[in-house]
C-alpha cells in the first residue's frame, strides 16, 4: 500500500495550494480518506475527513470555508485545495486511509505560509 502527497511548498499568506495524495494497492472507493497536519511543536490534527465515495465531508474549524476537500475514485486520489493561507496553517500534512481496521498513512508533506 502506497499513499503518496505532492503539491506542498512555500506559499504567502492569502494564497493557495492543492495538496494532492495518489492511493496504491488497496480497493480506493472502499476507504475514507482524511488529511492532517502537524505543525511544529504540535500535536497531528484532524484537518477534513472525506467520506468512501465522496458524498459526505467535515472540516476542522480552523479550516472550514478555506480548505475543499475532494476524491477522484477512479483517479485513486485524494485532493485538499487550500485558500486564504496563513501562517498557522505551516505544518507537514499526512493523508490517512481507514476502511475498519486498515488504517495507512503517507510519508507526510510540508507546507509552509510566509512571507
Amino acid at each position: 500500500v502506497r499513499l503518496v502527497e505532492s503539491g506542498g511548498g512555500l506559499v504567502q499568506p492569502g494564497g493557495s495550494l492543492r495538496l494532492s495524495c495518489a492511493v496504491s494497492g488497496l480497493t480506493f472507493s472502499n476507504y475514507r480518506m482524511s488529511w492532517y497536519r502537524q505543525a511544529p511543536g504540535k500535536e497531528r490534527e484532524l484537518v477534513a475527513t472525506i467520506s468512501s465515495r465522496g458524498g459526505s465531508t467535515n472540516y476542522a474549524p480552523p479550516v472550514k470555508d478555506r480548505f475543499t476537500i475532494s476524491r477522484d475514485n477512479v483517479k485513486n486520489t485524494m485532493y485538499l485545495q487550500m485558500n486564504s493561507l496563513k501562517p498557522e496553517d505551516t505544518a507537514v500534512y499526512y493523508c490517512n486511509a481507514r476502511y475498519g481496521l486498515m488504517d495507512f498513512w503517507g510519508k507526510g508533506m510540508l507546507v509552509t505560509v510566509s512571507s
